[in-house]
């Protein structure tokens, strides 16, 4: 389980987290909601590392994370899908997800089948350029290349901007898989309501760097949810 607990985070004088708690089980789908700059991408980089905490703690399977590097995190079973993607446009779709390869045992550095069996796309594309790909493609790119550094918690960033309807389908359909196959944790930052309505076992909402409603994910239809959602 990853445990997040009274989380504080500042850029210089500004404080985009203030005392967030909240927890990631496996096996669950966890979704995070609210308006833009409210501090979503914020608690996704101090859980992968990729900004420190200025108070609080982060946790999985109950080691703490605080001060641990993201190299560290991916080793652990963290995996990551940034907003945006940053797939390596110049190096090839093979090359892109051997990239995945840093944190595993030399014994686990192959691509898994489960990759393109849920992304069959990118096993016709092995050989194409990232930066050729398709925004959607790129998106299952990325979620490829974190599941080849066999994670035990999946940690992705608004994976449907700017995606089409069906591949975003696609990437529902892919993460339920993920949950109900290896057990897997997986957390969710999203403002696609309909998406994390349809995955999520339990649901955070987030405004000015707080968490301001949780629950499970039929409690979106609150009118207390709705109310932090609409913009």
């Amino acid at each position: 389980m990853l445990a997040v607990e009274k989380a504080n985070l500042h850029y210089g004088a500004a404080q985009a987290l203030r005392g967030i708690s909240l927890t990631a089980e496996m096996g669950k789908i966890t979704c995070v909601l609210g308006r833009n700059g409210v501090g979503k991408s914020s608690l996704l980089r101090a859980v992968t590392g990729q900004h420190p905490l200025s108070g609080g703690t982060v946790a999985f399977n109950d080691v703490a994370l605080n001060g641990m590097a993201p190299f560290a995190r991916a080793k652990l079973g963290i995996g990551y899908v940034p907003q945006g993607r940053e797939i390596f446009p110049l190096l090839t779709v093979k090359e892109n997800l051997e990239t995945g390869y840093a944190p595993v045992a030399r014994k686990e550095r192959f691509l898994p089948e489960d990759i393109f069996t849920l992304f069959p796309v990118l096993k016709s594309m092995l050989s194409r350029r990232g930066g050729d790909l398709s925004g959607g493609q790129q998106q299952q790119l990325a979620i490829g290349r974190a599941l080849v550094t066999r994670p035990k918690i999946l940690v992705l960033d608004e994976p449907t901007e700017g995606i089409q309807p069906s591949i975003i389908k696609d990437i529902g359909r892919a993460i339920k898989y993920l949950r109900d196959s290896t057990g897997m944790a997986i957390l969710l930052v999203e403002q696609y309501l309909d998406f994390c309505r349809e995955l999520a076992d339990y649901v955070y909402i987030m405004d000015r760097g707080e968490i301001v409603h949780q629950g499970e994910a039929q409690t979106l239809d609150t009118p207390e949810a709705r109310r932090h959602l609409t913009v």
